[in-house]
């Protein structure tokens, strides 16, 4: 099963864009916030939703 790890590569990816982007703007900068709740929860909500089919 690739899926799996793909998003768990995807996931490592958009943490690390956004450590980077804490680093340049700040924790509270709307770049952050977009980052953390729209891309990267998604992708983590994606993850924990494909881990409980199987």
């Amino acid at each position: 099963m690739r899926e799996p790890r793909i998003l768990r590569d995807q996931i490592e990816q958009n943490r690390q864009h956004l450590r980077w982007l804490v680093e340049k703007h700040g924790m509270h900068d709307d770049k952050v916030l977009k980052q953390s709740s729209m891309v990267l929860d998604e992708l983590i909500n994606k993850y924990i939703r494909l881990r409980e089919k199987h």
